[in-house]
């Protein structure tokens, strides 16, 4: 699993952006559940989707 991908952290879905932003809500080896905010919460098996870290007050508007 990704260090990076912790509860709280911000991630993106690099295939689906139309999800937008989405916030880890829990992470147990490579199944995390995400909060996205255009598609809800999700589980995303890590083994097949490298999801994208990222900084929030980064983002633009």
């Amino acid at each position: 699993m990704d260090d990076s991908l912790v509860p709280g952290a911000w991630v993106r879905h690099p295939d689906r952006p139309d999800w937008g932003l989405g916030q880890v809500q829990s992470a147990i080896r490579n199944r995390v559940t995400v909060n996205f905010e255009h598609a809800g919460k999700l589980l995303i098996d890590t083994a097949t989707v490298s999801l994208t870290p990222v900084d929030p007050d980064r983002e633009a508007p």
